[in-house]
Formats: structure tokens, sequence, C-alpha cells
């Protein structure tokens, strides 16, 4: 695990998230602070309607608060409309999401390389790269396979290859277990695990406690609100040791 930098990856200042208006005014995000430092493997909680989605939003640049900042990797966001929001997202955030969205018709290999056609990383340097991230996860003897001739744990390990082929600043995981069996669960932890060890910002947002028992860190919201903000110990002394819960 590389050393954790002063410097936050993401700054999050009195952000707050207000729909509608009137009678039906939904306060989803109640002034959240909060900092995440590059190498950090945090997970974040909480129950329906605890905010948690709409942080996870905002956090990947899929929306905006209604008022506050915050500043991802150097680059305050805050502002920006949907197109500059979509420009930070390809470059700065690898996601990966509980139902995998994979395109079913086209390949591993294709599907991870997609990410970087959308950059116009030059064609040679795009395929040596997807082809790496494949055998980071492990699958680059699945390669030229489709979505529907993989299990789905293979799927979930293709998702996070297209997470990581960019060198995102941060990998973003939404529920990213929930549609996988206990095997499955097991081994895409282990590479979120192997993937912090190497140096990157892991964010986890998941509702399982086994789940969030990786992460060294564990926020949990509540009614829009961070109540709680713990260092995982264990999780934290198994990364500095390089081994695997």
């Amino acid at each position: 695990m590389s050393t954790i930098n002063s410097q936050p990856v993401i700054a999050i200042r009195d952000v707050t998230k207000v729909y509608g208006e009137g009678d039906t005014t939904v306060h989803a995000l109640r002034g959240i602070s909060l900092d995440i430092a590059p190498g950090e493997y945090v997970a974040i909680m909480g129950a329906s309607g605890s905010g948690k989605s709409t942080l996870m939003h905002i956090i990947g640049c899929l929306d905006v608060g209604t008022s506050g900042h915050y500043v991802l990797d150097g680059l305050d966001v805050s502002q920006l409309d949907d197109f500059a929001l979509s420009v930070v997202r390809n470059r700065k955030i690898g996601f990966v999401f509980q139902s995998f969205n994979l395109i079913p018709r086209t390949t591993a290999f294709a599907n991870v390389e997609l990410p970087m056609v959308y950059a116009d990383v030059p064609r040679a340097e795009r395929q040596a790269r997807a082809l790496g991230a494949l055998q980071a996860v492990g699958l680059g003897r699945r390669a030229q396979h489709f979505p529907n001739q993989l299990s789905g744990g293979q799927q979930q390990r293709v998702a996070i290859a297209r997470a990581i082929v960019t060198d995102p600043a941060i990998i973003l995981a939404d529920e990213p277990t929930g549609a996988l069996d206990s095997t499955s669960t097991a081994e895409v932890l282990d590479l979120f695990d192997a993937l912090h060890n190497d140096g990157h910002t892991v964010i986890v947002i998941t509702h399982e406690h086994d789940v969030a028992e990786r992460a060294a860190r564990v926020i949990r919201l509540r009614d829009g609100s961070v109540y709680e903000d713990t260092i995982n110990h264990h999780a934290l002394s198994a990364a500095t040791n390089g081994s695997v819960t």
C-alpha cells in the first residue's frame, strides 16, 4: 500500500442536496463535510434514505450539490455543467456497478477498451492497456469472450478492469457484490484489496457489513448527515502488512 498523502483526493465542504420545494422538499444531504486521501480504502454505509446514493452520485460527478463545494483531485467540480462533469468522470473516476453495466454484444476486451475510445487514446496504446487490465484481474485468457459467456464474478472483474484501465484518481464501486454469490464476492473483494495495496483510492458504497469490513475506514450516514466515521484497525493492519483478510 502506498503512503497516504496529506492532500485529499476528495474534499467535500458543507455539501447539501435538496430535491423539490414547498411541501415536497426533501433534504437528501444536510451539510456533509469530509476528506478522503489518495490511497485510502473507504466504505460508505447507510440505510435506505440515509443519503448514501445521493453522496455517491456527487462523488462520482453524476450530480452536483445544491450548495457547498466539492474538490476532486484538485479541481472544484461543484459548479460544472453536464458536459464538463462527463469529461471529469471519464478522466478521474473508474466506476464499478452492481449490475456490471457491460455491453452484451461486445467482448470483454472491447468493453474494457471503451473508456479509452472516448478519451481518444491511440489504438495500439489502448489495446495494450486493455489487455493489461484484463490480465491484472486474472482474465487475460477470456479477453475475446462475451459477457454471456462469463460468470457473474468474471463479469464484475471485467467491469473492474474497465474501471482501472484509464488509471483514474478514484475507483468508485456501488454495491459491487450485490449480484454475486459468496465465492465470487470473496474474489472481487480480494481484487479490491489488491488494488488498494497497489496504491489505488477505493470507495465502496455498500449496505453489507462483510464488504465494509474490508475497508480501512467506514463512513456511516443517517438522515443526510455523517453520524460515524471510523478507522477499521484490522483492515488497516492487514493492508499495511500486505495481507488479505
